[in-house]
C-alpha cells in the first residue's frame, strides 16, 4: 500500500489505493490478464505488476505489446513467452497476433478479464493502443470485460494532422482518429468501444487523475528515449516510410535523420525552410543497427527551440499548422520528406511495402496523399485538404 504522501498521477496508482474498487469494475473476476509493459510504473517507479500483487491483485497473465514486456526488442519484434522472475506470473506476447489468432490466445490463457496499463504516447502510428483494441475485440468475441488503467498523456498536446481512409488501415493505425490524437489511451478505448468493434464490449476506465505531462519520463519503448524525440515523432516517423534513416540505430531516434549518400546540403535545405521552433545542426553518426547498420549516416539531428513539455498549441487539425507560428511536428515532418525527396540520389524514395499492401507511408500517413503530394512538390495545405478528415476522440475530462 502507498504511503498517504503518495502522489496519485495514474490509474494504476488509483487502483493501488483502492484495490477493492476493482471488484466493482469487474465484478467475479478470478483470474485476470495484464496487457502491459514495463513502463507501466507508478508514480513512485515501482513495477506496475509488482505493485498490484503486494495490493493483492495477482494478474494470471501479463500479455506483452511490440518490444517486448521489458521494452528489450526492437521494432517489429515482439517478446518470447516466459515467467516474469519476480512474480512467477506467465507472459504471453500478443505482437503479431491478430484476429482468430488473439482470440484463441486469450481463450488459452485462462483469463476471465483483462486489465490494460499501456503508456501511450498520443500519435495514431505508435503501436500500444492498437494492441490494446484487437485485446479488446478478441474480449467481447469472448465474453470477457475489459478494464483500462489510464494514464496522462506524456506531453499535453492538441489534435493535429490527417485522418485515415479505411484502406490504409492497419497495426499502425486502425480507426479514423487525428495522426497526432493528442488523447490517453482510455479515450482511445472508449472510442473504439463506440465505434470501433464489431461485437458489444464491457469496458470500464479508471481515469488517470494526473495532468498530462505530469508524469515522470519513463521510454514507453527503446525508440523513444526522450521528450525531444516524442514531441518530434509525429512528423519525423514520416521518414520511416521512405529509403532514408530515421535514426533508428542511433542514441537519438526520430531526432537525427540522413542517409549515407546524404551530405551538408540536407542540413542547409532545413535551415533555409525555418521550420517553427527547430534548430538544425549537422552531424555524421553511424548506425549500430537496422537497415544502415554500421554505416555512417550523414544528415541532421533536429532541436527543439523550446522545451517539449511547452507543447499545448496546435491548430484545428485541418490547418497543418500550429497556433502563434509554434512548432508543428506535422510541418517540420512535410518539410523534410520535401527536401529529402529533392535531394534523394536515384533509385527509390518510398520505401516498399507488400504487393498487396499500400505504401508504408501511406500507411503511416493515412492515406495517399503524403505521398502523392510530395511528388508533386504541394504545400503542406493542399496535403491536408485531400487527407481524409479525421474523427475526434472524445475526451473524458474527469479524473479519480
Amino acid at each position: 500500500m502507498f504511503p498517504a504522501s503518495h502522489q496519485r498521477v495514474s490509474g494504476l496508482d488509483v487502483l493501488i489505493a483502492d484495490p477493492g474498487r476493482l471488484e466493482a469494475e469487474l465484478p467475479g473476476c478470478a483470474r485476470p490478464g495484464l496487457l502491459t509493459n514495463f513502463a507501466a510504473t507508478t508514480s513512485e517507479l515501482r513495477r506496475g505488476v509488482d505493485a498490484l500483487v503486494e495490493a493483492g491483485i495477482r494478474p494470471h497473465c501479463l500479455i506483452a505489446p511490440e518490444h517486448g514486456y521489458w521494452g528489450s526488442e526492437q521494432a517489429g519484434e515482439g517478446g518470447a513467452d516466459q515467467r516474469d522472475p519476480a512474480t512467477g506470473i506467465p507472459v504471453l506476447s500478443s505482437y503479431g497476433v491478430h484476429g482468430e489468432d488473439l482470440v484463441a490466445l486469450l481463450e488459452r490463457s485462462g483469463i476471465d478479464g483483462l486489465l490494460v496499463d499501456l503508456q501511450d504516447i498520443g500519435c495514431r502510428f505508435f503501436t500500444y493502443p492498437w494492441s490494446m483494441v484487437d485485446a479488446m475485440q478478441a474480449c467481447a468475441r469472448l465474453g470477457l470485460p475489459v478494464h483500462v488503467l489510464d494514464r496522462p498523456a506524456p506531453l499535453p498536446a492538441a489534435p493535429l494532422g490527417p485522418g485515415l481512409d479505411p484502406a490504409c488501415a492497419s497495426f499502425v493505425g486502425r480507426m479514423n482518429i487525428p495522426l497526432r490524437h493528442g488523447g490517453r489511451l482510455g479515450d482511445v478505448a472508449r472510442h473504439a468501444a463506440a465505434h470501433h468493434l464489431e461485437d458489444p464490449l464491457d469496458l470500464s476506465i479508471t481515469p488517470a487523475p494526473g495532468a498530462d505531462g505530469s508524469a515522470r519520463w519513463v521510454p514507453p519503448s527503446p525508440n523513444m528515449p526522450t521528450p525531444t524525440a516524442l514531441a518530434l515523432y509525429p512528423g519525423t516517423c514520416l521518414v520511416e516510410g521512405t529509403t532514408w534513416s530515421e535514426g533508428r540505430g542511433t542514441t537519438t531516434p526520430f531526432e537525427v535523420l540522413g542517409a549515407p549518400w546524404a551530405d551538408r546540403r540536407f542540413a542547409d535545405a532545413l535551415r533555409e525552410l525555418e521550420l517553427p521552433g527547430v534548430l538544425v545542426r549537422e552531424v555524421q553518426v553511424r548506425a549500430t543497427h537496422g537497415d544502415f547498420a554500421g554505416q555512417i549516416l550523414h544528415g541532421v539531428q533536429l532541436h527543439l527551440a523550446d522545451d517539449p513539455a511547452a507543447l499545448v498549441g496546435g491548430a484545428p487539425v485541418d490547418s497543418g499548422t500550429a497556433t502563434s507560428g509554434g512548432f508543428d511536428p506535422i510541418r517540420t515532418g512535410h518539410g523534410v520528406l520535401a527536401v529529402m525527396r529533392a535531394q534523394h540520389a536515384g533509385g527509390e524514395f518510398w520505401r516498399r511495402n507488400a504487393p498487396e499492401r499500400p505504401p508504408f507511408i501511406d500507411l503511416l500517413w493515412g492515406s495517399s496523399a503524403l505521398r502523392e503530394g510530395v511528388d508533386d512538390g504541394a504545400d503542406l495545405a493542399e496535403i491536408l485538404a485531400a487527407s481524409p478528415v479525421p474523427e475526434l476522440l472524445d475526451r473524458d475530462g474527469a479524473t479519480a
